[in-house]
């Protein structure tokens, strides 16, 4: 593990691989590993501090693998406006920039949380949705912004929709996913927070919505994931507060269905469109060790040996929050088992010992 201090990044340039970088007097210190070597076959929790809150990966067309996350102070007077880190294993990461230079500005405060990054085939370029939105946001919203680079910087596209054009309260956490079906590529947007999850098509340049909405979930959940295999569609959502420091019950479920659109079922047979209705468990914490609050899972990734790894934000119950006060995040990782069709972590919880690393040719 290695500690770098940095003076405050006033605007920083990615160019074949250098980093320079403008700075100011303030001190930052971030903590991220050294870089990866072909000996790494062990990793252990967490992946990088202090905080990478709601995260979202994408592996860039040069082999990298990318992480972005909730727009956070990292350290007191710095602001990481939606801030990426990069890694070729996904065990060793490091700070590359923050996505945006300026906020978006189709709404007139808030945050800019949970993003949702791909690399779209259609044109090449990263899209990026991400919500808009303050604590108790009558109003919240989802947009869309876009970049040629996936470490940007993202060009602001504007509002794809808020709670009330879409007709869904606390309408923020966008999940992506583009599905075949029959003949024809769907693409689909879900999203909702303890309020229902609802899923829309969007148009081929993503900037715009068609169709009418779907609802498959109820309001137990947020950050709403989907994973297809094997013909079904597993659904993982977090549930109970994220942000309650030391004290944090959020967790993550899962149902599964047969179609995209549910209906999701836990294991019992249990539907989640009944509100109240929380998913099979899968991941939890353990405050007797040390981390509690593991939820709001990026996409799984899949080595090149065939294994499946989960990557998540916990909290450090002896480290809980950040400078300005807002619950710290770091960045974790834990192995996917299958098991008679249905995905486990080891013990149900953040691992805290050494694990199996990825492999990446």
């Amino acid at each position: 593990m290695k500690k770098i201090i940095l003076s405050m990044a006033a605007g920083i340039l990615i160019l074949l691989g250098t980093f320079i970088i403008s700075c100011k007097e303030d001190k930052e210190v971030l903590v991220w590993n050294e870089p990866p070597t072909s000996a790494d076959t062990l990793y252990q929790n967490p992946l990088f501090e202090p905080d990478l809150a709601d995260p979202t990966i994408v592996r860039g067309s040069d082999g990298w693998f990318y992480a972005y996350g909730t727009e956070n102070q990292w350290s007191t007077g710095i602001n990481r406006l939606v801030p990426i880190l990069r890694s070729k294993n996904l065990v060793k990461w490091e700070y590359a920039a923050d996505a945006f230079t300026t906020r978006p500005t189709w709404k007139n405060d808030g945050g800019i949380w949970a993003p949702c990054v791909i690399h779209y085939d259609y044109d090449g370029k990263y899209y990026m949705f991400y919500s808009f939105s303050t604590w108790g946001d009558s109003n919240p919203g989802i947009g869309v912004a876009v970049s040629d680079l996936p470490y940007g910087p993202f060009q602001d596209q504007g509002k794809l929709f808020d709670s009330q054009s879409i007709g869904v309260a606390n309408s923020i956490d966008p999940f992506f996913l583009e599905l075949k079906v029959g003949r024809y590529l769907k693409r689909y947007l879900f999203w909702g927070s303890f309020q229902g999850i609802y899923g829309i098509e969007l148009t081929q340049d993503l900037k715009s919505t068609t169709g009418e909405k779907f609802k498959i979930a109820g309001n137990a959940f947020e950050a709403s994931y989907i994973y297809p295999k094997d013909g079904k569609f597993y659904f993982f959502g977090s549930c109970g507060s994220c942000c309650d420091g030391a004290d944090s019950q959020y967790h993550v479920t899962i149902a599964v269905a047969d179609d995209i659109k549910g209906p999701y079922l836990t294991k019992d047979g249990k539907s989640i469109l009944n509100d109240g209705q929380e998913g099979s468990p899968f991941l939890k914490g353990d405050g007797r060790v040390k981390w509690v609050g593991p939820g709001h899972n990026a996409e799984i990734i899949t080595d090149d040996k065939g294994h499946d790894y989960f990557l998540y934000h916990a909290v450090d119950v002896a480290n809980p929050l950040l400078p300005g006060g807002a619950t710290r995040r770091p960045l974790m990782m834990d192995e996917i088992h299958w098991v008679d069709g249905w995905p486990t972590i080891t013990n149900g919880v953040p691992s805290t010992t050494r694990q199996r690393a990825p492999y990446f040719e």
